[in-house]
């Protein structure tokens, strides 16, 4: 009997040991510190996606379950491949020359003498800071057809008018262009904060061993920032898919539906159209696109973590 209580408190004693020994790392206590916001966002999100899911399998009425009938009927119908087709353009040709132009300025801030990198920084993020709506708006004034500062000048210079939203090269030129023109300062600002974590040491190395700029680029902030720019791309490929107000506000999905990506072709189909359902069927499509996305970037990071 008392070899029995002796062996009962033992293990009550190591169960509160090992509980008390769990409390007291650090990951324990960032994870129950973070509990609520985590469901806070998985209420956030897992609510609205349940229900775009029961929506997307009911009639139009709304009354009547019809299972992946909405799904079947987008894939017989040609615009829904054309808005596919253009939602991948239009986000994978964005996130590309956001990265792209914002490395390159990164760079620039980065070798500026550190007094002036703060007015420099500032007003490359005016872009980024502005409201999206605002911003295409005066983007759309400067594309008008009968004003268009652009066409004023051409004309000036004996260039000709250009129909920037009212052939479909040029309208998906313009709204691949606005986004570049608001998203680049997000990339840069990113980018700018992994140069800075690179060691100056590691330059400086390379410099003595004869490494040109190109190959100081490529065999030293290219490796270091990879993970950054990965997540960056991933991030801003995930945002870019879901645009609305910049294709919305510039040309309404046209001309022609030339334009139309998956968020303004749901509002079309669902609230314009009276389909609610077909727009939420439309609006799913953009899951596993992004979540191939998602796999393939997120798998390249733990990879590359694993093997440090």
């Amino acid at each position: 009997m008392v070899d029995s209580a002796i062996r009962v408190g033992t293990a009550n004693g190591a169960a509160r040991g090992g509980l008390h020994r769990l409390m007291r790392r650090k990951s324990t206590i960032a994870f129950f510190m973070a509990l609520p916001l985590i469901a806070l966002l998985a209420a956030l999100v897992a609510y609205p996606a349940g229900y775009a899911v029961y929506l997307a399998m009911l009639s139009k009425s709304m009354e009547r379950f019809v299972g992946f009938g909405n799904f079947t009927f987008l894939f017989g119908r040609d615009t829904f491949w054309q808005v596919v087709y253009q939602s991948c353009l239009f986000a994978i040709t964005a996130v590309v020359f956001k990265a792209i132009i914002g490395f390159v300025v990164a760079h620039f801030v980065h070798n500026i003498p550190a007094k002036g990198q703060r007015k420099w920084r500032g007003m490359l993020l005016v872009p980024w800071v502005i409201p999206p709506a605002m911003s295409t708006l005066a983007w759309l004034w400067l594309f008008d057809p009968s004003y268009s500062a652009f066409n004023w000048v051409f004309d000036h210079i004996g260039i000709g008018r250009v129909p920037w939203l009212g052939e479909a090269a040029w309208a998906r030129f313009s709204v691949i262009l606005v986004n570049v023109w608001i998203g680049a300062p997000f990339f840069m600002i990113m980018y700018l904060a992994a140069l800075k974590s690179v060691p100056d040491q590691l330059y400086e190395a390379a410099a003595i061993d004869g490494a040109s700029w190109w190959q100081r680029i490529w065999y030293i902030t290219l490796p270091m920032m990879r993970n950054i720019i990965a997540i960056t791309a991933l991030f801003s490929l995930i945002v870019t898919f879901a645009n609305f107000d910049i294709v919305r506000v510039l040309t309404a999905g046209g001309p022609l539906d030339y334009t139309h990506i998956f968020g303004t072709w749901a509002f079309r189909v669902g609230i314009e159209g009276g389909d609610i359902p077909l727009g939420a069927a439309v609006s799913l499509f953009m899951v596993p696109i992004l979540a191939v996305a998602a796999i393939f970037i997120l798998r390249d990071i733990t990879r590359r973590g694993s093997e440090v």
